[in-house]
């Protein structure tokens, strides 16, 4: 005696379909709103950041890459500046302003899920 049995399963092309979609819009939902925070992170730097020249403002740099926000300042002196040296105090302007942003990133990627959930659903 033997015993056999079928499951079929109806509309898994459909559902593939839209965990590609979800995927797709997933990484372009979070990285355009990873770029809007990596925008005000980079005006609040340039914002506190000590100026003399101006040079130092001018090479603040703000970039996503994947999953991640990157923040910094090509001057040759943005280091000693940011943690300071024994001669001069830290003035940690890329650090706080990372810090005053960082609370706004859970809820931003947040969004951006629920924005792909809906994207993927509704197409």
């Amino acid at each position: 005696m033997s015993v056999e049995m079928e499951m079929q399963c109806q509309g898994l092309e459909d559902f593939q379909s839209k965990i590609q979609r979800l995927d797709f819009a997933m990484k372009n939902n979070v990285h355009r709103r990873l770029a809007e925070l990596a925008g005000s992170v980079k005006e609040t730097a340039m914002r506190i950041v000590p100026v003399r020249t101006g040079y130092l403002r001018s090479t603040i740099f703000a970039e996503v890459q994947e999953w991640a926000v990157r923040v910094g300042a090509y001057a040759h002196y943005a280091t000693f500046v940011e943690f300071g040296t024994r001669f001069m105090r830290a003035y940690r302007f890329l650090g706080r302003a990372m810090e005053a942003h960082l609370p706004q990133l859970a809820q931003i990627v947040g969004y951006a899920v629920d924005e792909s959930v809906v994207e993927a659903s509704t197409s």
